[in-house]
């Protein structure tokens, strides 16, 4: 089923949860410990994707939610986390009632809101009153072997590869936190290798989403770039960094 125009994520989610669902698999536990997850708690997943973190939330014993603003993520989250509340639904308009959860878990996900503090304001609305979020995401550009390939594919367009925004920065997460008056807990930073089989993986991973032509043309870029990261056996393995931050829900909202 092709993706509505303001859906793009849907025609790319079944190689994003290929390529990608994965990856932010070493933020999970740091994340669940420092949010004190554990079985029964009530963890909503916020851009929970393809639903990888949801079926880890279901496994650890917690009552998993998830929600996605792309229709094909939620059908794949929902095949992936089978009894997991899934629905459709953006950050900064959650489909769940007030206090419905004890924890709000979001990887690699706040970053994509209109207005992030418009996303804390309702994340903090679907928490119990003593409940906390868990953010994560990309670190700066200096602590990812990606960055030589997005220099690599930025050049090639001619264009600049994009500056870190704050949040990606050391203590960003728990400043933008902090000045919305949530009580930062704990923060920190984890290392997040990729990898490829072989250089079609790691083509096809990087380009996702991309057609055939445009995939044919930036291979060559692609494998150039990566070639420090090549190991004997033909595959790849590129080291990178996750930042993470737990706050606890203001106490005014």
């Amino acid at each position: 089923m092709p993706a509505a125009p303001d859906d793009p994520w849907s025609a790319v989610a079944d190689d994003w949860g290929r390529y990608w669902g994965t990856f932010a698999r070493p933020v999970w536990a740091p994340l669940l410990d420092a949010a004190g997850i554990g079985r029964g708690s009530r963890v909503l997943d916020v851009g929970c994707g393809s639903g990888e973190l949801l079926e880890h939330l279901q496994d650890e014993g917690a009552r998993a939610s998830g929600v996605d603003p792309a229709t094909r993520m939620v059908e794949l989250a929902r095949a992936r986390a089978v009894g997991a509340d899934v629905r459709l639904g953006e950050a900064e308009h959650l489909p769940f009632d007030d206090g419905a959860f004890d924890a709000v878990l979001a990887v690699n996900a706040v970053q994509f809101a209109d207005d992030v503090d418009d996303a804390l304001a309702e994340i903090a609305r679907v928490l119990t009153p003593d409940g906390v979020v868990g953010l994560a995401g990309w670190a700066d550009r200096t602590r990812n072997d990606l960055d030589a390939i997005n220099v690599a594919l930025a050049a090639a367009d001619d264009e600049e590869p994009p500056e870190d925004g704050l949040l990606r920065l050391p203590g960003g997460l728990a400043a933008v936190l902090a000045e919305a008056g949530w009580t930062v807990l704990d923060h920190g930073v984890v290392p997040a290798p990729w990898t490829a089989r072989d250089a079609n993986d790691l083509v096809r991973g990087i380009l996702f989403g991309e057609g055939d032509t445009t995939v044919a043309e930036l291979a060559p870029v692609v494998v150039e770039a990566a070639a420090p990261f090549r190991r004997p056996d033909g595959s790849y393995r590129l080291l990178n960094a996750f930042r993470w931050a737990v706050a606890r829900r203001p106490r005014s909202t």
